[in-house]
């Protein structure tokens, strides 16, 4: 049996961060909703049963955490690209995928995403 790309899914990663451009947005901290999908080959590790041989979704989630709790964004774009890039570092991913959510950033609307993805190949 032949399969196909693995997806790994970090879902709803909620942390707070300092983004914006306003005077409260730059002095305060903010919600921020993290969505990552990565695709990578993980035949080896579905044969071995080896963490050596998978991709360590944990290692990603605590580079994004350290990224978006250690520094201050102006633009959801720069902090999404920052996030894809930590998602797409290894050499193993295929496609990665990030998406950053910012609650109660318009009046009438739940949040505002912004999503960026790249392949690899």
């Amino acid at each position: 049996m032949t399969l196909n790309p693995a997806t790994i899914r970090i879902k709803n990663l909620r942390l707070r961060t300092y983004i914006g451009i306003n005077d409260d947005e730059i002095a305060n901290r903010q919600d921020v909703v993290i969505n990552v999908k990565i695709h990578y080959q993980a035949e080896k590790a579905t044969d071995t049963d080896n963490m050596d041989d998978a991709l360590n979704y944990k290692t990603i989630t605590k580079k994004i955490i350290k990224l978006v709790e250690d520094n201050r964004f102006f633009l959801l774009e720069k902090l999404t690209a920052d996030v894809l890039a930590i998602a797409a570092e290894h050499d193993w991913v295929d496609y990665a995928e990030a998406e950053v959510d910012k609650p109660h950033a318009l009046r009438f609307a739940d949040s505002v995403s912004l999503c960026l993805s790249c392949n690899k190949n």
